[in-house]
């Protein structure tokens, strides 16, 4: 056993690990953080992806001995008084049906928006590949990010938004 400390969702954190034990595991089973699911173990699906450092990350395929000294935010780190506009919007669009998917995509579209404010749909949908959604088809998904993000299906982004900018739907999840 190895302990380790990290922040995860804005606080600091210690727990003891052991080498083989992967960073899901430890937030489901030992920090009580239920967002991330377990649905391939093999990072294929998307249901357990969390923000490491500001990536989106397959928590399946993550060491937990990896993150000492890194960030970690999951969907209960987005944000903590009130839903974001970007949950707002996936709820205004029925974008979920199950809801299992949901973590995953929100945190993978979060990390979209914090590189590209304004995505085109190509870039939408590149963000989504590797999430699964047995649901809804997407569609309502797509939707839901473009009505927030205000783009058109041939536009490109009409403003020049640098890296460091926080585009205003999401929470800071760098923690500044």
């Amino acid at each position: 056993m190895k302990e380790i400390s990290f922040v995860l969702n804005n606080e600091e954190r210690s727990v003891s690990v052991e080498a083989n034990e992967v960073l899901l595991d430890v937030l489901r089973e030992k920090l009580g953080v239920k967002s991330p699911k377990c649905g391939c173990e093999r990072g294929d699906c998307g249901a357990c992806t969390v923000l490491l450092d500001g990536k989106a990350v397959r928590s399946c395929l993550v060491l937990a001995i990896e993150v000492e000294n890194h960030r970690i935010t999951t969907v209960e780190g987005i944000s903590a008084e009130k839903l974001s506009a970007l949950q707002e919007a996936f709820i205004q669009f029925n974008a979920f049906q199950c809801g299992y998917c949901a973590p995953g995509i929100i945190l993978a579209v979060t990390e979209l928006l914090l590189q590209h404010p304004h995505p085109s749909l190509e870039q939408i949908k590149e963000s989504m590949a590797g999430n699964l959604c047995r649901c809804t088809g997407y569609s309502p998904i797509f939707d839901a990010i473009m009505a927030l993000t205000k783009v058109e299906q041939h536009a490109d982004a009409a403003e020049n938004v640098t890296s460091q900018d926080q585009h205003p739907a999401l929470p800071n999840v760098e923690g500044k």
